[in-house]
């Protein structure tokens, strides 16, 4: 009987071997290749993040420190007993998640059906904001801001060009040119700081204003006035400043009546030459203040805190300024004491880098900051409400800082 002969082609799998090893080989350089190149994206990264000043939108601080401490509440609050809060709001709800993440991949706010042609039609744009920091909530309303229509400043009536003053409660807000509610200003509490002037308070859109205090207006785009407006409330918050031991100036400079053709686009241009002249006068001043009015609607931008109604507080940093973290900082410090004695007044600490200014004469100093007090709907009365609360927290930030800043001196005598 006779086997079969079997021939085997030796040479075609040693071919296929060598195929093969070469296939291997170029896998594995490629895939070492790739290694290293995203071993080096990340070293270069990394040598960035810590030699270079990125901006709040790249800060993994500013990514980190916007999960609030509700976020983790409620997150905990699934898995524990009892930890959960009783109220209305829940941060994992179906809204909140699926509003987050609608405006997490498209760049738009669900809530807000401007945002979907805000970059095509002008006028409607806003600047981008990056939460940083606070406000109690997981899905956090940013800050907006819309400019005002094109014939607002053509009118007659501009109002009168204003100056900056020290001793602001000397001022009354019924002497005929700064007109408000009649809210009682308390009596003074601690002494002034040594008589000298350490906190300016200012406002580069002056003439903001809301509703309520506008007979006859309901356009938002049209809360401006030359007289009831938001200089009332920076006038305010330089007279409880006082109150409460802080030596303060205010400027009440109206911008629209001052400034030859004027554009409301180079407002913190003409500020900064407020921030310039007020220091000069002034050499004591450390803190700045410049106090706005959100675009928002009411519901947005009221808290009730123990039965009466509270204009909410934004606080906004210019993510444009190179030195922006020490700005946040300072606004970090106020917040925080604003936080622990208002829980809901304020509504967090954001950036600003996009679309507008950018800076807000942060550059100035690292002790300055923008605060946007209430929006459009309400009134002088919760926003005055607001500045007594921020007041106390801004004076207790100022004398910790004094007190850090202050000269060593000899216990005996007092000298140095």
């Amino acid at each position: 009987m006779k086997w079969p002969a079997v021939t085997v082609n030796l040479s075609r799998y040693r071919k296929m071997g060598q195929a093969i090893g070469m296939y291997s080989k170029t896998l594995t350089i490629l895939m070492t290749g790739c290694l290293l190149f995203f071993i080096a994206i990340g070293l270069l990264g990394y040598v960035h993040s810590t030699v270079s000043n990125p901006s709040p939108s790249t800060s993994m601080k500013g990514l980190a420190a916007s999960v609030s401490s509700r976020f983790f509440m409620d997150m905990m609050g699934m898995e524990v007993p009892g930890l959960q809060e009783d109220r209305k709001s829940f941060t994992f709800s179906q809204s909140n998640v699926s509003g987050f993440l609608f405006s997490l991949f498209t760049d738009l706010n669900p809530k807000d059906p401007k945002t979907l042609i805000s970059r095509e039609v002008p006028g409607l744009s806003q600047e981008r904001s990056v939460l940083l920091s606070g406000a109690d909530g997981f899905v956090v309303d940013s800050p907006e801001d819309y400019g005002p229509k094109s014939d607002v400043f053509q009118r007659g009536d501009l109002g009168e060009a204003g100056s900056i003053t020290a001793n602001p409660r000397a001022r009354s807000v019924d002497d005929g040119k700064v007109q408000g509610p009649a809210i009682p200003l308390p009596a003074a509490e601690g002494p002034r700081m040594a008589g000298r002037n350490v906190a300016f308070i200012y406002q580069s859109h002056n003439q903001e204003s809301y509703l309520p205090e506008l007979p006859g207006v309901r356009d938002p785009d049209k809360a401006y006035d030359p007289k009831r407006n938001v200089t009332l409330v920076g006038l305010r918050l330089a007279q409880m400043l006082e109150k409460e031991g802080i030596g303060a100036v205010h400027s009440d400079k109206n911008y629209p009546a001052i400034e030859k053709s004027f554009n409301y686009y180079y407002s913190y241009k003409y500020s900064f030459k407020t921030l310039e002249e007020a220091v000069s006068g002034h050499p004591d001043l450390k803190f700045y203040f410049d106090i706005h009015r959100d675009s928002q609607r009411r519901d947005k931008t009221t808290a009730t805190i123990n039965g009466k109604n509270y204009a909410q507080i934004y606080f906004i940093i210019g993510g444009k300024n190179p030195n922006w973290k020490l700005n946040y900082q300072f606004a970090e410090q106020i917040d925080r004491v604003l936080e622990a004695k208002y829980p809901g007044l304020s509504k967090g600490i954001h950036a600003k880098n996009g679309e507008g200014n950018g800076v807000y004469n942060q550059t100035f100093s690292p002790n300055s900051v923008l605060i946007e007090v209430g929006g459009v709907d309400n009134s002088l009365e919760e926003c005055y409400r607001t500045v007594d609360a921020l007041a106390k927290a801004v004076s207790e930030v100022i004398l910790n800082a004094e007190k850090v800043d202050a000269p060593v001196t000899d216990g005996k005598d007092g000298k140095k």
